[in-house]
């Protein structure tokens, strides 16, 4: 296996006496969409708040081989892109001065932010919001817009990139959940490592190259869809009964309710 883009050894994190991961130890790579899954205040956006260096813990992680901490932030911000699982933006921004705020990683002046700009809101299907304000828009265009501003910080680099997607897909209808999950897909075929939490275990199941579920603060499981998303693993961290199959033409799995 290659170098890891991002890896942490005894990662544990504490809110008061309780403990939300617990010596967490994993690796993420190059050309990789990962997956976090797992119930609701088990770990995964805090896994990611961590790696980002936004939460307080014990460890250590690193990014391309080196410590986090130890990152000029101008240096890593063409390398090193989050999308949070909400933004309080509330300036009277149109969105695509929201976007081109990710084009200032880019060189070649305003125009060439203003092209990237818009070639990722296209991509992201928010190109005809461009001259909303921004505190007008419903959650779901926000969510998309903020999706296009990082992919426009992470044109600023063709190698070495590291996406991080924290739900996504959260405030998305059903044909913009697949077009985000699409995009993030693309861009690991692309060589950039991929990590982002997911609720919809089929969505997980439809994009994901590598799954890992966490449950109260531990790895439970980690590997491809149909090593993880068994009836049983299910079962032991959800609480629910489910029936696996193959889709019929794509061969993933597909998660139906037993219960």
């Amino acid at each position: 296996m290659n170098t890891p883009y991002v890896k942490c050894t005894d990662i544990s994190v504490k809110i008061g006496n309780k403990s939300i991961l617990d010596n967490v130890n994993i690796e993420f790579h190059a050309g990789e969409f990962t997956v976090l899954l797992g119930p609701n205040g088990t770990g995964k956006s805090t896994l990611l708040k961590t790696l980002s260096n936004e939460m307080p813990h014990s460890g250590q992680h690193y990014l391309f081989s080196k410590p986090t901490q130890d990152w000029d932030k101008k240096v890593l911000a063409k390398q090193f892109g989050v999308l949070p699982q909400s933004s309080s933006l509330t300036f009277n921004f149109t969105a695509q001065e929201v976007v081109e705020l990710g084009g200032l990683t880019l060189e070649g002046g305003q125009k060439e932010i203003t092209r990237v700009a818009r070639e990722k809101m296209n991509q992201t299907g928010v190109l005809h919001l461009a001259d909303r304000l921004y505190p007008s828009l419903s959650g779901g265009e926000k969510q998309r817009v903020h999706f296009a501003r990082v992919l426009t910080q992470l044109s600023a680099t063709q190698h070495n990139k590291v996406l991080f997607l924290d739900e996504p897909t959260s405030a998305l209808d059903l044909s913009h959940q697949h077009n985000t999950l699409k995009l993030a897909k693309a861009q690991a075929e692309d060589g950039a490592c991929v990590v982002a939490v997911l609720h919809d275990l089929n969505l997980a199941a439809q994009y994901a190259d590598r799954i890992v579920v966490l449950n109260q603060g531990n790895i439970v499981a980690d590997g491809s869809p149909w090593e993880v998303l068994t009836s049983e693993t299910i079962e032991e961290v959800y609480r629910w009964k489910t029936q696996i199959m193959a889709h019929p033409t794509e061969r993933h799995p597909v998660i139906l309710s037993a219960a």
